[in-house]
């Protein structure tokens, strides 16, 4: 999280080793115009773990995945908040903070997750498995959100599972992290047949290809990859829990199963860490830049709105996930 007061040029020390200095001075307006806005404007920026590293590093305020933004956007002291990652996220931070303003600076960034899924989907799951109850994943809409009982992430998805003490869950829309939970506890998982297109493209094969080319390497797998993935890597877990292991095993070489950036974040703390970069890029995070973070500040663009009602019933499932 950068200083109060700190400029561009203060801020290169810390991410020179995942930007190069000829790529440098294409940032360094940007930077110090967000942050003159920020200090002006009372506002702080949260940023997805898959941010690239010039918004992560040298703009952010509060950093994470989806559990951690969604926790630190209840404690915010700001007027503005832009969400630096995908709409359901900037949804979730209106969800938590309805006085507020929450910017989403490019209305494109979204999530083949969340449209894989509609409010009238889980009604007529409700209506095909009557009292089981609806777990749904933070990568949707607060449409969506509004129709299930609890939320999760793929951080604590386990856990609110076996919260509800029901023998059998609808879990939506994520058909490999549903999987991946089932086979961690005896709670029956019923699943939709949502993917994320960055995580579905990985496959033992790649994980084989990996070992071959970097004998030792550490593999890390996000739940949301298929369950051959997780089965084929040493670790599976969301990106904080993967970002944690790397600090607390601080393994020789690393290869991160997830999306391009955050292996470029997790590297700026760990120096002494090799990873290993099989790149995968989310083109929804990627809409992100700091030209637009910059335009939102400045325009106030793009402020994001939640129907009173809706908003009611989803931020209801969201606080539900949060007291577990």
């Amino acid at each position: 999280m950068p200083a109060p007061f700190s400029t561009a040029a203060s801020l290169y020390d810390r991410v020179r080793r995942v930007i190069p200095p000829i790529e440098w001075p294409a940032f360094t307006d940007d930077i110090e115009a967000i942050l003159a806005l920020k200090r002006e404007r009372n506002a702080v920026i949260l940023a997805h773990n898959y941010q690239t590293p010039e918004i992560f590093h040298c703009v952010a305020d509060i950093v994470g995945d989806s559990l951690a933004l969604a926790r630190k956007a209840m404690t915010v002291d700001a007027d503005v908040m832009v969400l630096a990652g995908v709409h359901f996220m900037a949804e979730t931070a209106k969800l938590l903070n309805p006085g507020k303003t929450v910017l989403i600076p490019d209305l494109g960034a979204g999530c083949s997750l969340a449209d894989s899924i509609t409010p009238s989907d889980v009604r007529l799951m409700r209506q095909r498995y009557p009292g089981v109850p609806v777990v749904t994943y933070v990568n949707t809409s607060a449409a969506v959100k509004a129709e299930s009982d609890i939320c999760c992430t793929s951080g604590n998805a386990l856990a609110i599972v076996e919260s509800l003490g029901a023998p059998r869950v609808i879990m939506l829309p994520d058909e490999y992290l549903a999987k991946n939970i089932a086979a961690q506890t005896k709670v029956e998982i019923i699943a939709w047949k949502g993917h994320c297109e960055v995580h579905e493209r990985f496959s033992p094969a790649d994980i084989g290809e990996l070992r071959a080319a970097h004998p030792g390497v550490t593999v890390l797998a996000h739940p949301e990859c298929p369950p051959e993935v997780v089965a084929a890597a040493d670790f599976a877990g969301s990106t904080a829990a993967m970002s944690d292991y790397v600090a607390r095993h601080r393994p020789a070489r690393v290869v991160l199963m997830t999306e391009c950036s955050m292996s470029d974040n997790v590297a700026v703390e760990h120096p002494d860490v090799d990873f290993v970069r099989p790149c995968n890029l989310c083109p929804h995070m990627k809409r992100i830049t700091l030209a637009n973070i910059r335009t939102a500040l400045e325009q106030n663009s793009h402020v994001v709105t939640i129907d009173p009602h809706v908003a009611e019933r989803a931020r209801r499932a969201v606080e539900r996930m949060l007291a577990v």
